[in-house]
């Protein structure tokens, strides 16, 4: 699956966020399989997946963990000067992309994609003469990709899409991406989209601009502790809600609708209120078939070998460890 290009906020002077960003960006690129394409490479698959996604919220996810981390200084310069050309050509803003090129590509394409609507992109031009350009998709946050500074609700909305698009095992699997952007103008989908991705996934809420913290929930019924999902980061099973796997996301032990309120048709949330403050949430749908069993005699890449018949220690699937 290829990816499709998104953007992200940035504050004054907060060190805290582009670690985060980095943090959670990198662990699943380490994690990812097979070669990683060249700019040039990544320009054309931005461009296929944009023609793909661009009429629906829907999305491949693979944002690594350090990499809400890593976007940190990048952060405090676009939060005031928007994703406008004058954003994008400051020395600040430059410095931080050429810290590593390679991630801050990648960090760029989700940034661009959940901030600016489709149809449009964003291009920065690197001290080598390399240009990089990254095309729009959901809208979230349309005054500030115009280049006005970042609203809370725009900080808050692109936060909760940047947690929504990490994945911890590095795999781009297609996910339903539903909510608002801060025009109340809902992402559109379609009766046929819900009914492909029929598995009520999880919400995402939190604020990387002002140092907060990113949080998911479960939405919908927790996985049979046999069961392991491709979107580790948002499912939980029902031995063990408690793990942290996707740090600095924080999943919260609360359900999506003990903490949130629905859209009139049900079918995504528009506020999501934790430790008494309210949040612009982004609420993701998955397919079935990206949900495994222990057992079915495949060894899934979210599985490991073992004796029992957990994902954590499947034997029945990936067989006994190697002797050490």
């Amino acid at each position: 699956m290829v990816e499709v290009s998104r953007q992200v906020k940035h504050l004054p002077a907060l060190p805290s966020p582009f670690a985060l960003l980095s943090a959670v960006f990198l662990l699943s690129t380490a994690s990812a399989c097979g070669p990683v394409a060249g700019p040039e490479e990544e320009q054309e698959i931005a461009a296929v997946q944009q023609t793909l996604y661009e009429l629906n919220g829907l999305s491949p996810n693979g944002l690594a963990f350090n990499g809400l981390a890593f976007n940190g200084l990048a952060f405090n310069g676009l939060a005031f000067n928007g994703l406008a050309f004058n954003g994008l050509s400051t020395a600040e803003f430059s410095s931080w992309f050429q810290m590593d090129p390679a991630m801050g590509n990648q960090v760029m394409r989700y940034v661009v994609q959940c901030a600016v609507p489709a149809g449009q992109t964003r291009s920065y031009t690197a001290p080598t003469g390399i240009t990089y350009t990254w095309a729009g998709n959901l809208g979230l946050a349309p005054d500030w990709a115009n280049g006005a500074p970042a609203t809370l609700d725009e900080q808050q909305l692109i936060s909760a899409c940047l947690a929504a698009h990490t994945n911890k095992f590095g795999v781009r699997v297609p996910i339903s991406v539903l909510g608002r952007n801060t025009r109340d103008e809902p992402i559109p989908y379609t009766k046929e989209e819900l009914e492909d991705f029929s598995e009520r996934e999880a919400c995402f809420f939190g604020n990387l601009f002002d140092g907060g913290s990113l949080y998911t929930g479960n939405d919908g019924r927790m996985l049979h502790h046999e069961n392991s999902s491709a979107r580790a980061c948002a499912r939980s099973d029902e031995k063990d809600d408690e793990r942290q796997p996707c740090l600095p996301i924080v999943r919260v032990r609360i359900k999506c609708d003990r903490v949130c309120e629905k859209d009139e048709a049900k079918e995504f949330y528009t506020s999501c209120t934790y430790n008494g403050i309210t949040y612009r949430p982004i609420t993701t749908r998955m397919r079935k078939d990206e949900v495994f069993r222990c057992g079915d005699g495949v060894c899934q890449y979210t599985e490991s070998c073992g004796t029992g018949r957990t994902p954590d220690n499947c034997g029945k699937d990936c067989g006994p460890c190697p002797a050490p």
